[in-house]
């Protein structure tokens, strides 16, 4: 189905919304505005339609159709946080923000069972999950009337777009949470004033990839590093402006054929220069 020039449209109308100028809760206003208008024109093309594969359904309703709607959960979600902020003193805002995240953090274990199935990339349950027909209307999903539509819901898509949603509005509020931690005690870390001289020449993804891969391994202060941290780190060292690296490794776990591409790429190359070594 023909979604993928709808799609990279969306995506650029985001980039520009995020990218530019007004508050969270003009952006949020705006970022609503755009999805649901795009959902609208995915819904019309996929209503009705059959997929050619069940495969091709599944990957849909998985990675697709939830990359798109997460976005409309975060800006409504990110409007309501935000809209009722304290504008008080740091601690109270500290003490909101952190209740905030608490109570995002409950939906993943109310639904730990399909939280940790697909946090795993398990693909056992997928046509229970992500084909049409198999909805389940007790799961206290989004109250968005895009659910409504059985030709464009399956089980879980709208669960796995909270979680994408949720994941996203906790990257957002521990910043906002750690920004204010920072004026409260400013932190005296003149390690990284020196600028360096390295500079990262590959694409921003690959590099946000090799991110993600060295914070999985937990080989960097074992494993207790938050990623805004290494992602800072990371920035700082090769002059590099990551922009929305959450976002960035969404899209790579999204991907259709190999998700490591620039691993893979990485671990050819060395073999190739050991092979080399060794003739």
């Amino acid at each position: 189905m023909k979604y993928q020039k709808l799609l990279s449209e969306f995506e650029g109308q985001l980039d520009t919304l995020e990218s530019g100028n007004g508050d969270v809760l003009f952006k949020a206003e705006k970022g609503i505005v755009l999805v649901e208008k795009c959902i609208r024109k995915l819904q019309k093309q996929i209503t009705g339609k059959t997929f050619a594969t069940k495969s091709d359904e599944i990957y849909f309703f998985k990675h697709v159709k939830p990359q798109i709607f997460s976005k409309l959960i975060y800006y409504a979600r990110l409007f309501n946080i935000e809209s009722k902020r304290p504008r008080g003193n740091n601690a109270a805002q500290i003490k909101y923000l952190q209740n905030q995240i608490d109570k995002l953090q409950a939906f993943f274990n109310d639904n730990l069972e399909f939280y940790n199935y697909y946090r795993r990339g398990a693909m056992s349950l997928d046509e229970q999950y992500f084909v049409r027909g198999n909805r389940d209307l007790r799961l206290p999903l989004e109250s968005f009337h895009f659910l409504i539509d059985d030709q464009f819901s399956t089980c879980q898509d709208g669960t796995v777009a909270t979680i994408m949603a949720y994941d996203m509005l906790i990257v957002y509020l521990r910043k906002e949470v750690d920004d204010l931690n920072n004026t409260l005690e400013p932190q005296k870390n003149t390690s990284m004033e020196k600028p360096s001289k390295l500079f990262w020449t590959g694409t921003k993804t690959d590099l946000i990839e090799l991110l993600y891969a060295l914070h999985a391994s937990s080989s960097i202060n074992s494993g207790t590093v938050d990623i805004k941290e290494l992602a800072s780190h990371f920035e700082h060292f090769y002059n590099i402006d990551l922009g929305n690296y959450y976002h960035t490794f969404i899209e790579i776990r999204s991907r259709k054929n190999s998700r490591t591409r620039f691993l893979d790429r990485l671990i050819e190359m060395l073999k190739q220069r050991m092979e080399s070594l060794d003739e």
